[in-house]
C-alpha cells in the first residue's frame, strides 16, 4: 500500500457523504464542517469557491476541485452573494440563525437544493474522517485545488452523477468506490502536472532508486529489513541507496519505515477497537507489543492505548 492509496484505506473510504446539490440563485453556503478531504464536481452550470485565505475561484461546468479541511470557505453562485446556508461538523446543515434545514431542502435520494430544476448541479463528496495513513498526503496539499474540465478526460463524474441517486442494495459502498476513484484521479493528474508542487516522496516513485525501494517498504512494513537487505533487493550498494533515498525522498530508508509502519499502526488502532497491540506489532513489523508501544510513545508522544481512547 503507498501513500495515495493509504488515504482511501480503512476507515476513511467507508461511508463517506455523497450529496448532489441543485440550486438556482441567488444561493451561498457557508462550509464549516472540518472534513478533512472534500470533492467538488460541478456538472451543470457554474459555482464561486471562495476560501477565507484566498480570492474566490470559479468552477465551470466539468471542474474538480478539492478541499482540504480544517479550513473553512463558501460556495456560492456569486462571489457577493452572503452566506445563507451553513455546513456544520457531522454535515449537519442550518441557516445563519440555527434552524435546520435537512429536510427542508430534502429533494429526493441523496440530492438537496433549492429548486430541483436550478441551473447549477454539484456532486460533493466528503470523506469526514482521516488517518495517520493519509496525514502525510494531505500535508502535501494546498488548502484548495482545481483541476479543470479541459486538463483531463474522466468518465467518473458522469457515472458518479447516475450513481449518486440510486437507493439500490449496497450502493453506499458503490458510492464509496466511486468517490476513491475519483479523488486517486484528480490527484494523479494534478501531481503529474509540472507546475504543481507533488511532495518528494511522491516524485521518487519515478527513480529507478528510490522507487523501488519505496514500494518494498510500503508493501512489506513486517519484513525485518535492514538497510543491508534493501540495497540487496534493490540491487545497489548500502551507501549509495541511502544517498539516493535520502536526497529523493528527504529521509534515510529505515526512518522513513520507522514512520510508515507507526503511521499504519495508528490507522489499525482507530480501525478496530478490538485490535490487540499484539496483532497490530505483528502486522507492521514490530516482534513485540512492547517494542511497538516504545517506538510509538517516542514518536508520537504518547502510548498507542492512549492514542485510541483520545482519538476514539
Amino acid at each position: 500500500m503507498d501513500a495515495l492509496a493509504g488515504l482511501l484505506d480503512g476507515p476513511r473510504a467507508r461511508g463517506a457523504f455523497l450529496l448532489r446539490s441543485i440550486l438556482n440563485p441567488p444561493w451561498s453556503m457557508r462550509i464549516e464542517d472540518e472534513a478533512p478531504v472534500t470533492v467538488v464536481a460541478v456538472v451543470r452550470g457554474h459555482a464561486w469557491l471562495i476560501p477565507d485565505a484566498a480570492g474566490p475561484i470559479r468552477l465551470g461546468k466539468g471542474d474538480v476541485a478539492i478541499a482540504r479541511g480544517p479550513d473553512h470557505y463558501t460556495v456560492a453562485d456569486d462571489p457577493g452573494t452572503p452566506p445563507t446556508v451553513i455546513i456544520h461538523p457531522g454535515q449537519i446543515c442550518t441557516t445563519t440563525d440555527g434552524a435546520d434545514l435537512s429536510q427542508a431542502m430534502d429533494l429526493g435520494v441523496r440530492t438537496w437544493g433549492n429548486d430541483p430544476d436550478g441551473d447549477t448541479v454539484m456532486l460533493t463528496g466528503t470523506y469526514e474522517t482521516a488517518g495517520e495513513i493519509s496525514r502525510r498526503l494531505l500535508t502535501a496539499l494546498p488548502p484548495i485545488l482545481v483541476l479543470p474540465a479541459d486538463s483531463w478526460q474522466s468518465h467518473l463524474i458522469p457515472l458518479l452523477r447516475e450513481e449518486i441517486v440510486k437507493d439500490d442494495p449496497g450502493q453506499e459502498a458503490v458510492l464509496d468506490r466511486l468517490l476513491d476513484l475519483l479523488l486517486i484521479a484528480v490527484l494523479r493528474t494534478w501531481f503529474a502536472h509540472p507546475g504543481n508542487p507533488a511532495p518528494d516522496w511522491y516524485r521518487a516513485r519515478t527513480d529507478p532508486v528510490a522507487g523501488p525501494a519505496l514500494r518494498l517498504l510500503e508493501n512489506n512494513p513486517a519484513h525485518p529489513w535492514t538497510i543491508e537487505s534493501l540495497a540487496r533487493e534493490v540491487g545497489i550498494s548500502r551507501a549509495a541507496l541511502a544517498r539516493r533515498f535520502t536526497a529523493r525522498v528527504g529521509e534515510p530508508p529505515m526512518t522513513y519505515l520507522t514512520h510508515w509502519r507507526l503511521s499504519l499502526a495508528a490507522d489499525l488502532l482507530l480501525d478496530n477497537p478490538d485490535t490487540t497491540l499484539e496483532s497490530i506489532a505483528a502486522r507492521v513489523g514490530y516482534g513485540t507489543p512492547f517494542a511497538l508501544s516504545t517506538a510509538f510513545k517516542r514518536v508520537r508522544g504518547m502510548s498507542p492505548q492512549e492514542y485510541r481512547r483520545a482519538h476514539s
